[in-house]
């Protein structure tokens, strides 16, 4: 005997990590939900600070991967929270942490057809690229459904140019903002 089920509602799988890249595509993934009508699920993947192989090895860190856990999940609310001012998105779907590399952890949980999994593209250099694996390339390889990927944000580049003069103890630029103070009418 079959069963007559509903279809499940399409969903918007979108990576969170905490970073700003991570807010940005939140958002986009927010606003894609509801125009199409689908559920938000919000992932944030985790794995041991050695990676799975060791922690498998070695039983004694078995005990801190529910502390590591516990912090993703602190993450994950900290990010939605930053978003959408609390922990309730406005949509329906369900926040998830996932144990496992992001990349491999997102292509599985966005695994259907008429998912979208939403992924942030920032900016990397050269020696990031070398040393560090991309997500969003992986995403974008492997995924079985669309990937949207989010550029960041231009204000991202103009924070980071800001934090690097204060490291460097240089001068901040104000050329841009005097004249935009000039453009301003007066109050009356």
């Amino acid at each position: 005997m079959s069963e007559n089920r509903p279809p499940s509602a399409a969903r918007v799988v979108v990576g969170v990590s905490g970073s700003l890249g991570g807010a940005t595509a939140l958002g986009r993934a927010a606003y894609e939900a509801r125009s199409r009508g689908a559920e938000l699920w919000p992932v944030l993947a985790w794995e041991p600070p050695e990676g799975d192989v060791v922690s498998r090895r070695f039983p004694s860190s078995a005990h801190m991967a529910e502390e590591w856990e516990r912090l993703a999940r602190e993450r994950l609310i900290k990010a939605l929270r930053e978003a959408f001012g609390g922990t309730d998105t406005g949509l329906p779907g369900q926040a998830l942490v996932v144990r496992g590399a992001p990349g491999p952890a997102l292509v599985r949980t966005a695994g259907r057809a008429d998912d979208l999994l939403v992924i942030g593209a920032g900016r990397r250099g050269r020696l990031h690229r070398a040393l560090w694996p991309s997500v969003s390339r992986h995403c974008l390889a492997h995924a079985t459904c669309p990937v949207l990927a989010v550029p960041p944000s231009p204000l991202q580049a103009d924070l980071a140019s800001v934090h690097r003069r204060n490291v460097w103890r240089l001068r901040l630029n104000t050329d841009d903002l005097e004249r935009e103070l000039r453009s301003v009418p007066p109050e009356v």
